[in-house]
């Protein structure tokens, strides 16, 4: 009877165990395949430190992906403080910071003053407004330079770091709106009526129980807005004609030598001028996820 008990469990449990396999197999090779992906994407951001380690003479086409002779920051001091050669990224990253760092906090809030108001408080027209909102999303920033920098001359903004900020919240207004508004639909409106019925205002309950339960929409609009704005050439190159109040991007176009490029600076310069964004994805990027799989439900 033992043996006919064995052989009765072997026959169930061998496909079993034939199948858990198969999964373990399956599974092992989707790890190698994504850690293969994650190795080519990082691949960029490998050369950019292999090759901002390395001194000028090391730097050559042959020599790439040569690991450096000596290591050295010296590069990276340059890109920063400036050379004979080059100028400096340290006082541009310090403009970057002091544009998008106010430009996105002033967009998040608008993006949910906006969102709140357009799928909570039903009012004549908001068919009509919330449209029209989104409209500038699609209008390509080319088309409206010249109507920009006449109105940031008549304003008095015109070359300043304030006058790009000003550019990028109102910029960023449909976007933040659109996220906002598809993310405050998925919360109920009864709890909104209950406010309401217990004698909560309009900025009482925005305040109160929007905000509150604002934060994977807040982590998207940041990480959203703020790659945007860090990222930004165009705006910054036509409303900044100051090189002292041009952000980083612009500086790291006018880090080139008229007639030899220190390719080891300009690679620092590129790592440097990355850093805050590729920082914000890896501590921020869970969040980011759940935020937009939160504003996708509805809307």
């Amino acid at each position: 009877m033992s043996t006919q008990t064995q052989t009765v469990e072997q026959v169930i449990t061998a496909p079993i165990a034939r199948q858990k396999t198969r999964i373990q197999w399956a599974r092992l090779l989707l790890y190698v395949i994504a850690v293969v992906f994650v190795a080519y994407y990082l691949l960029p951001i490998f050369l950019l430190v292999l090759t901002g380690l390395k001194s000028y003479n090391e730097v050559n086409l042959y020599e790439m992906w040569n690991l450096p002779r000596t290591l050295s920051i010296q590069s990276f001091r340059d890109a920063w403080f400036g050379s004979p050669s080059v100028a400096g990224l340290g006082r541009n990253f310090a403009n970057s910071l002091t544009m998008a760092i106010p430009a996105t906090v002033i967009s998040a809030i608008l993006g949910m003053m906006n969102g709140y108001v357009l799928s909570k408080w039903r009012f004549p027209g908001a068919n009509i407004i919330f449209p029209l909102i989104l409209f500038g999303m699609f209008i390509p920033y080319q088309s409206i330079l010249i109507p920009l920098v006449t109105t940031l001359n008549a304003i008095h903004l015109y070359g300043s770091l304030a006058g790009l900020t000003f550019v990028h919240v109102v910029y960023g207004i449909p976007v933040c709106a659109l996220i906002f508004r598809n993310y405050y639909a998925t919360i109920p409106n009864e709890m909104i009526e209950a406010a309401r019925i217990d004698g909560a205002n309009f900025f009482s309950i925005f305040t109160r129980i929007m905000i509150p339960l604002s934060a994977p929409g807040i982590v998207v609009v940041a990480i959203w807005q703020f790659t945007n704005i860090w990222n930004d050439f165009l705006f910054a190159i036509t409303v900044t004609n100051n090189p002292a109040n041009q952000p980083i991007t612009v500086a790291l176009n006018n880090l080139a030598g008229s007639f030899t490029v220190e390719w080891n600076v300009q690679f620092a310069a590129a790592l440097i001028a990355a850093a805050p964004t590729i920082l914000l994805y890896v501590l921020l990027g869970p969040f980011f996820v759940r935020g937009l799989m939160a504003g996708s439900l509805k809307g």
